[in-house]
């Protein structure tokens, strides 16, 4: 293994071995490279959707803070090195390189063992622990990948751990009800790990606070110990109310838009508000202001293109969708709505699909390069929109929408971030 390519080439043959919930594998390639997870502070997310954002807000807020910030995030919109980052800068190529040449021969014994191989999620997630033992951030993120009791980054000990919310996705490995999603999802709960959540079913709370109770943990909830309120939806973003543990209420601006982005600004709120309480890292009111305003996350209601407006946005689960619903009603109500959509073939496309219908008046299937990818043929078929076309490839369908665009018009392209990382790639070109 000499280059970038060959090291990144080796990561992704072990997408092969898929998902193996389990932390022993994980657990043996840390003990053998000196527990590097035991050398860094960090904050741990998990949680059905908003995780990236939560993320990014925190990162932003810190940075204007003056305070050096790794993060651990998936799947990426444009590089691989993005899911491993510092300051959001990625982790350079040479860098990669260095620690998959390191890691392969530990691999080849592990894959020998009755551990059997790691997956590729797994070996990405200890490169990510020694290269933020090396670099020593003042402080790290991490977004678990699925679920948490079981997911490779369950192998930190944070000083915070957040759950931004429960929703149904992956539902055939965490389970079929909210009470089964939200037992994995509490599994990042450690013992006296205080827990902040904006999770608001009773029945994923109930879960939750168990787990928390059992670790002896102290929980902080929205609309119990915080509390957020939207003010208004501008051409700029999001304007809202935060009021934190100490009961003093601020007005704040997010400039990614959606009314559900606010809950997910609100949980960085409180997790600042508490950081800041205990003295663990000291940031000025106006600097969280300004950082929280000028988060951004790529792939979230994004506008890559005006006059027509064109939207990516990575929703590809159903509560991901019912809040893009709610963003395009916010934004773009009275226009005209064109949909590109692709989904992956294990999700469940149709409910995605109907939640959408009222918004859309045009709706376009197509499919795209990726072995789960459902065909344009196989979304047509659930489409329960009264205009409805199959085109493939993407760049196609793509090319003829927006030649049937008018300049007030608004296209909307989404239902899978893989498919967004694609798209986004060709606007970024054009730029």
């Amino acid at each position: 293994m000499n280059s970038y390519e060959e090291a990144l080439a080796w990561i992704h043959s072990l997408l092969k071995f898929g998902i193996k919930p389990g932390l022993k594998r994980v657990e043996w390639l840390l003990k053998r490279n000196g527990n590097p997870e035991e050398k860094i502070k960090c904050i741990h997310i998990a949680g059905t959707n908003g995780k990236g954002s939560t993320v990014e807000y925190l990162r932003s807020i810190f940075n204007e803070g003056g305070y050096s910030v790794g993060t651990f995030t998936s799947p990426y919109l444009i590089t691989f090195n993005e899911r491993v980052s510092i300051n959001g800068k990625p982790i350079k190529n040479d860098e990669l390189l260095y620690y998959a040449k390191m890691l392969k021969p530990l691999v080849d014994d592990l894959s020998q063992s009755e551990l059997g191989s790691p997956t590729e999620f797994e070996v990405i997630t200890v490169i990510s622990l020694l290269y933020f033992a090396d670099k020593k951030p003042d402080l790290v993120i991490y977004e678990t990948g699925l679920g948490g009791l079981f997911d490779s980054t369950n192998v930190i000990t944070p000083f915070l751990s957040l759950i931004t919310n429960i929703g149904y996705d992956h539902m055939g490995i965490l389970g079929d009800t909210l009470e089964e999603i939200a037992f994995q999802k509490a599994g990042i709960i450690k013992k006296g790990i205080p827990l902040i959540s904006t999770v608001e079913q009773q029945e994923a709370i109930r879960v939750i606070e168990e787990r928390a109770k059992a670790m002896n943990s102290k929980t902080y909830l929205l609309g119990r110990n915080f509390s957020v309120q939207h003010k208004e939806s501008t051409y700029s973003g999001e304007s809202f109310y935060f009021k934190g543990f100490n009961s003093i209420t601020v007005r704040a601006q997010i400039s990614m838009k959606g009314q559900h982005q606010i809950k997910n600004a609100a949980l960085a709120l409180a997790a600042v508000d508490y950081i800041r309480e205990r003295g663990l890292y000291i940031i000025e009111p106006e600097k969280v202001r300004s950082g929280l305003f000028r988060a951004h996350w790529a792939g979230r209601f994004e506008k890559v293109s005006s006059l027509p407006d064109i939207i990516l946005d990575g929703a590809h689960n159903l509560q991901g969708v019912q809040a893009l619903k709610q963003t395009i009603e916010q934004h773009y109500r009275g226009r005209r709505i064109y949909l590109l959509f692709a989904a992956l073939h294990d999700k469940a496309y149709g409910n995605m699909m109907k939640e959408l219908e009222p918004t859309v008046d045009e709706a376009y299937f197509t499919s795209f390069d990726f072995p789960r990818a459902a065909s344009a043929e196989q979304l047509l078929d659930e489409s329960p929109f009264e205009k409805s076309f199959s085109i493939s490839p993407w760049d196609k369908a793509l090319n003829e929408i927006k030649n049937r665009l008018k300049s007030d018009d608004v296209l909307v392209i989404t239902g899978s971030l893989y498919f967004i990382s694609e798209v986004r790639k060709t606007f970024q070109k054009s730029e």
